[in-house]
């Protein structure tokens, strides 16, 4: 009797462990799940756009040395006419700020860019947070900035650093819309120069990581991205600073880098638009919002046609096809080029051909100064 029981219970926990391994055999994590669709619908997959396209949102961090040709072979593949590099000016972390490298890297980069393609490429050049509150920050930063305008810088980029990583001279996080500030932004506008400004960053980032969030796997596997609520300021503090200086500086051109951080609430970027003439939005990563709500955001790029320029940010040319197919094609349920961006599927908004050379290339003629037209179609 002994032995039979001593069997049975042997039987079930093997059988229970058994179970236990066909049941994790089953099992996978989030980050493997990709289910390739088996929905039959039209395909267009493109690799250069329908136009020439300005990017007026890009990085090339070695632009005072880097050989142009090569890079020039691959935007003609892109059919991309102008790259805007906005690190004009090239920066490495100096004690929690981004400092510049050198004085001459702005003019050694506008050199090689006039020596060998001068009309495709522009530079945004950038300012110096170090020693903000000192006496003479501004005086100095202002000549800086006047500087570089007059040494073919077309605009100016403000880095997200500031209003989350900046800090002034006493240690306190520098506002998006410090006091300190104001004479750049108005100087900008008196030299007809536009502001490309990158305040925060989504605010699902600032979210409880749960399983709510629908950037988690975002948050786990680029763990740095995650903001607490309120350090060093909640995403709503940031963004509010940002719209306080569009609104008190009405005379500026101001590009909201990656749709301000509203593409997923439209009404609200719409708002904005509406009280703001002096503000524009560029899409560099966000084309997986706008894919996902494709009726909505059609509309809305038909409403503010004369507002939406096209940025890319990371310089990687196999991720252009996602937004050209997301712009141009009427594509349904297709797959964003990182699966950590969006697990989500997009659909295309198959833009009007007008809507489409105002966003590739109009609306950057328009408000950058010292663009070459010809080379653009009417």
């Amino acid at each position: 009797m002994v032995n039979i029981i001593k069997r049975n219970l042997f039987l079930v926990i093997f059988l229970t462990c058994f179970a236990d391994l066909l049941a994790n055999a089953q099992k996978m994590d989030f980050e493997e799940y990709d289910p390739k669709s088996t929905l039959v619908v039209p395909t267009h997959i493109l690799t250069r756009a329908k136009y020439p396209f300005i990017d007026i949102h890009n990085h090339q961090w070695g632009m005072p040395s880097q050989n142009l040709s090569e890079l020039v072979s691959e935007m003609d593949k892109l059919n991309m006419a102008v790259m805007n590099n906005l690190s004009g000016r090239g920066y490495r972390d100096v004690n929690g700020y981004f400092d510049v490298q050198d004085s001459t890297y702005f003019k050694r980069a506008q050199s090689n860019i006039r020596t060998h393609y001068p009309n495709r490429f522009i530079q945004f050049t950038n300012i110096s947070f170090a020693h903000f509150g000192q006496k003479g920050w501004t005086e100095h930063t202002l000549a800086e900035l006047e500087a570089d305008v007059h040494n073919g810088a077309r605009g100016l980029k403000i880095y997200k650093d500031l209003g989350m990583e900046f800090k002034d001279d006493q240690g306190r996080r520098i506002p998006v819309d410090a006091p300190g500030l104001d004479a750049i932004w108005e100087k900008c506008g008196a030299l007809h120069i536009p502001v490309l400004i990158h305040s925060a960053d989504p605010p699902s980032f600032w979210d409880p990581m749960d399983k709510y969030n629908e950037r988690w796997l975002e948050l786990k596997t680029h763990p740095d991205r995650k903001r607490e609520n309120a350090n060093p300021a909640s995403w709503k503090t940031i963004i509010e600073e940002q719209h306080h200086v569009f609104r008190a500086h009405r005379n500026t051109v101001f590009i909201a880098a990656h749709f301000g951080w509203l593409a997923n609430d439209l009404p609200s970027l719409g708002k904005l638009l509406d009280e703001c003439p002096n503000v524009y939005v560029e899409i560099a990563a966000i084309i997986a919002e706008l894919g996902r709500q494709p009726r909505q955001a059609k509309d809305f790029f038909i409403k503010y046609q004369d507002r939406i320029l096209f940025g890319k940010d990371s310089w990687v040319p196999s991720e252009y096809a996602t937004y050209f197919r997301v712009l141009e094609t009427a594509d349904e349920y297709f797959p964003y080029h990182k699966k950590y961006h969006a697990f989500w599927r997009m659909y295309g908004l198959a833009l009007p051909d007008e809507v489409l050379k105002k966003v590739y290339y109009k609306n950057a003629l328009r408000i950058i100064p010292g663009l070459d037209k010809s080379s653009f179609p009417k």
